[in-house]
């Protein structure tokens, strides 16, 4: 049955189911009762959404609490073992692959180390590694946890780059930076990763990954719109606008920062990534006389320049290249947070990415000055800049996020259990006309 606006039955129904889960997936515990105001469902669709779920097993009892003047009221929840989702991280040193239940609960992890003492820094993303890495990595914490692959929702991934849809094989990367000219990732995955048919991978941008976290568990939790960072061995960002919606990724880090400026890794000039990533802060150090660690990763180096810079002992003088490198650093990334005020004028934006968290919040202190200086008054009075709270491992739990994510768009239910949609009388006679012309 189709209404007046377009939504069928079924579209309401699935949107109540939805908005149950929703709710007790962030609120719950849960009684019936209170599920009908923070839904705006009416008592009876709240029972009858609820008795679905719980013999679909997708919720559970969880206790009870007193009413006034009446029974106790019994709590719901949602069944942690009833789903599973991956969320893979493809980042600057590593491929991180961790298992999540429902509640995102970390069941099992593994990491495989890229390449970072070659010459060629595109020689670390090579492509037939990677895809190497998530097919033993997947196959690993699905043995570890002993879940069966069915028990998937979905695989969800975040990478560097920008990711398109190509509608035979699924998502095409196009990473600049990291010699991925139209990778046909899905494609490549489906061939390599043994995986039933039916589940469904997610690919998207890291910072989008991390944008998702940090809106639904993190620093960005209660805000309606936030630019979440990602500052890594390059920078990027994720603008959100609904904080339950994904976010759109923008290729921040390519922002012209400066006419005929240094040369960034994706071979333009001027490139805010090409002075405030963090390769590159690490080679303007060396550059200028600094002598970052040799042979170690960007992790690493960084420590060693910010404890250069800031001794913990209080006798020892400070490195004044290192400080100056990182003082121009802050004025950068400010310019850039400052375009990033007046372009979306968010409520918040927050910082992220294991270069970022590292750097930590003394430093931002001073990126923020500086983009209050930059940027127009009234907005920039009306953001708020802060780390994000979910540590150097939110872009895995961003990825798994996405499989979640559609899998409470539809209602709690699986796409393959998706049937077909009946068509109304008039579509088939309408295209019928179009076709016989």
């Amino acid at each position: 049955m189709t209404m007046r606006n377009g939504r069928t039955v079924r579209d309401l129904r699935r949107e109540n189911r939805t908005a149950v889960l929703q709710r007790l997936y962030f609120d719950g515990p849960l009684s019936r009762f209170s599920l009908g105001p923070a839904t705006g469902l009416s008592s009876g669709s709240v029972s009858n959404v609820v008795a679905e779920l719980v013999a679909e097993g997708l919720v559970e009892e969880a206790g009870s609490v007193d009413s006034a003047g009446g029974r106790p009221r019994t709590l719901l929840r949602i069944t942690p073992g009833s789903g599973c989702m991956i969320g893979v991280d493809v980042g600057e040193t590593r491929v991180r692959i961790e298992l999540f239940d429902l509640t995102l609960t970390e069941l099992a992890r593994t990491e495989r180390p890229l390449a970072i003492d070659s010459p060629n820094p595109h020689d670390r993303y090579e492509v037939g590694v990677v895809v190497g890495h998530v097919r033993e990595g997947v196959a690993e914490v699905l043995r570890t946890a002993g879940v069966a692959a069915e028990r998937l929702l979905g695989v969800g991934i975040g990478v560097p780059g920008i990711v398109a849809r190509d509608t035979e094989g699924g998502a095409v990367v196009h990473g600049q930076t990291t010699g991925w000219d139209a990778v046909p990732l899905e494609r490549l995955l489906r061939e390599s990763v043994d995986l039933p048919p039916s589940v469904p991978y997610w690919i998207d941008n890291g910072a989008k990954t991390l944008g998702q976290a940090e809106m639904w568990f993190g620093a960005g939790r209660g805000a309606q719109s936030a630019v979440v960072v990602l500052f890594g061995s390059g920078v990027g960002a994720c603008v959100v606008t609904d904080p339950m919606g994904p976010g759109r990724a923008i290729e921040w880090g390519h922002l012209k920062v400066r006419v005929r400026g240094r040369r960034c890794r994706c071979g333009a000039q001027g490139c805010l990534e090409a002075y405030a990533g963090a390769e590159a802060l690490l080679e303007r150090w060396r550059e200028a006389g600094g002598q970052p660690p040799a042979g170690t990763d960007e992790e690493t180096a960084l420590t060693a320049m910010l404890t250069a810079a800031y001794p913990a002992d209080a006798t020892t003088d400070p490195d004044a290249t290192a400080l100056t490198v990182l003082e121009e650093t802050a004025e950068y990334l400010g310019a850039g947070f400052a375009d990033l005020i007046n372009l979306f004028q968010p409520e918040r934006i927050l910082v992220g990415g294991w270069a970022g968290l590292q750097l930590g919040a003394p430093f931002l202190e001073t990126v923020k000055g500086y983009a209050t200086e930059y940027a127009l008054k009234y907005p920039a009075a009306r953001v708020r800049i802060s780390l994000g709270t979910l540590g150097p491992d939110a872009v895995t739990v961003g990825a798994a996020i996405l499989p979640l994510a559609d899998f409470f768009a539809r209602g709690g239910r699986r796409a393959e259990a998706e049937a077909d949609e009946e068509q109304p009388a008039w579509a088939s006679a309408v295209r019928g006309r179009g076709a016989s012309h």
